[in-house]
């Protein structure tokens, strides 16, 4: 069920930027449950190769590597049905995951 929420949530961001530029792409590998979402094109400044959001499935939980976005993914799972209890924070530093009100592992 996890898998299903987390690719649907990644599915919902933009495929490309306004002006068509930098192409945002989803990749998901089901084997190793990784799900990386890239920016890849030519900005305003030059090639664009960048790794906006990287979330995995780990001990039965989603760990939240990486998230570069202003709403923020964790705020997306929980919207679309998975539990804060379920939802690492990763890109945190374990003390102060207990700050938050999700998963500390």
């Amino acid at each position: 069920e996890y898998r299903q929420i987390v690719e649907q949530v990644l599915r919902t961001h933009p495929a490309h930027s306004p002006d068509h530029s930098v192409e945002t792409r989803l990749i998901v590998d089901r084997e190793q449950d990784d799900y990386l979402l890239l920016g890849v094109g030519w900005g305003e400044t030059g090639r664009v190769h960048c790794l906006f959001a990287h979330l995995r499935l780990r001990d039965g939980k989603v760990w939240i590597e990486k998230d570069g976005t202003e709403k923020g993914f964790a705020v997306e799972l929980v919207e679309a049905g998975i539990s804060k209890e379920a939802i690492v924070l990763a890109f945190y530093r374990h003390q102060r995951r207990k700050l938050t009100d999700f998963a500390v592992v």
